[in-house]
């Protein structure tokens, strides 16, 4: 139930839709790849340099709404995000790209530890599934970026001549809509967690007052699932189309499908989960998201199994990328609500470490790689099966 009226859940909304903006960095990499005829190594840097800062910003994060609140630091993510968008407007170069995609992912990580926080100052229950539904709008801009970009390279504009660049001004534009109505929304927020001018603490305290929540055995293993959680999900936009290629032979152009599958069922299970989450137990929805899972690196291996057989392989690995799509798209929500309602009197710090859990989205990737290139892709397979069977030990802790 919305505690304030609607139009703060609809500004809110609107910074989801904001946090999306991080996930056109995939497909920018290529294309900037492509116009600067950069080599893969120096490609692959943008995408791990938005997860890289996930590690260092997230629990600073935390502990700076505790000195200015929670809409103010969202307000913050919204300004950084803004300028970020704003660079590539005018120029194209590695170093422009570089310093835009670096404070894209400072913008992100700032926003994705307070704005959850904050969606809790305007929900009275159901938090997980609120928190769902705005996984859902991060979705949409996720899944429009690569169309976007693809009309701006197909379409070009004389005028402006950007070509694929297209995305960065109309991105920025509602991020700039964001920040207005964000700005003008009054929020109530919990105060509870909010140092008064006599209370603070040093910061140094505040670091180690965070990190000494990791010693909660509860909360290190909510910290794990989140990696676990990233770690597919980066991992399986990286990997599918690659499983094609290999196990069903599919040239990369064709292959490439296989990432817009992954993000429309994403996007479906976003949509669906909350109204699932209201009507289900979280522990029920939990077990049921990780065993689409489990079943989806089955089909996976089974694939790559069928290598002889293209058509079979591909039918496979096609169901699998579906299941994991659906089935992990609801997983970051339930993990962070059930860390934030553990520990409601710290959820700012809470947020932080959660968030930093993010991080998993380099170590994955790194894993299935190394694993990829001893035993082919069916490698990267069973790393990211070994976070899933973590996910499904993991559901005898749901308790809210």
């Amino acid at each position: 139930m919305v505690k304030s009226n609607k139009f703060a859940f609809v500004s809110v909304m609107f910074c989801f839709f904001a946090m999306g903006f991080v996930d056109l960095v995939g497909i920018a990499s290529n294309y900037v790849k492509d116009d600067l005829g950069l080599n893969n190594t120096i490609a692959n840097i943008m995408p791990s340099l938005v997860f890289f800062w996930f590690l260092i910003f997230s629990v600073p994060t935390g502990v700076l709404m505790n000195k200015i609140g929670r809409k103010k630091t969202v307000l913050l993510s919204l300004v950084v995000t803004v300028v970020s968008l704003l660079l590539p407007i005018f120029t194209e170069n590695l170093a422009v790209a570089l310093i835009a995609f670096s404070l894209l992912g400072i913008g992100n990580a700032l926003m994705q530890t307070s704005l959850n926080p904050l969606v809790s100052s305007l929900v009275r229950g159901h938090l997980a599934s609120t928190l769902t539904f705005g996984q859902f709008i991060k979705a949409i801009a996720s899944l429009m970026a690569p169309y976007i970009a693809m009309w701006g390279a197909t379409h070009a504009i004389p005028d402006l001549g950007m070509g694929w660049r297209v995305l960065f001004p109309i991105y920025m534009t509602i991020g700039v809509v964001a920040s207005l109505l964000l700005a003008g929304t009054p929020i109530d927020e919990e105060t509870h967690d909010v140092e008064t001018v006599a209370e603070r603490k040093s910061v140094v305290r505040d670091y180690v007052d965070t990190f000494r929540l990791l010693g909660n055995s509860y909360v290190l293993l909510c910290f794990f699932g989140i990696m676990c959680h990233v770690g597919i999900d980066v991992g399986t936009n990286t990997t599918a189309p690659k499983l094609l290629q290999q196990y069903a032979r599919m040239t990369l152009n064709d292959a490439a499908f296989a990432t817009s599958l992954y993000f429309i069922f994403r996007t479906i299970g976003c949509l669906t989960g909350s109204y699932f989450l209201r009507v289900f137990k979280t522990r029920t929805f939990f077990i049921i998201s990780v065993s689409l899972m489990a079943a989806s690196m089955i089909c996976m291996m089974a694939g790559a199994a069928n290598a002889g057989n293209p058509a079979t392989a591909k039918m496979l690995l096609y169901i699998g990328i579906a299941f994991v799509g659906y089935g992990n798209s609801n997983v970051f929500s339930m993990i962070l609500s059930q860390a934030m309602l553990y520990m409601p009197e710290k959820k700012n710090a809470i947020s932080g470490l959660m968030i930093m859990g993010l991080f998993g989205g380099t170590v994955f990737p790194l894993l299935m790689g190394f694993a990829s290139d001893v035993i082919g892709q069916v490698g990267a397979v069973a790393v990211m099966t070994v976070g899933v069977v973590y996910l499904f030990t993991f559901k005898n802790k749901v308790r809210y």
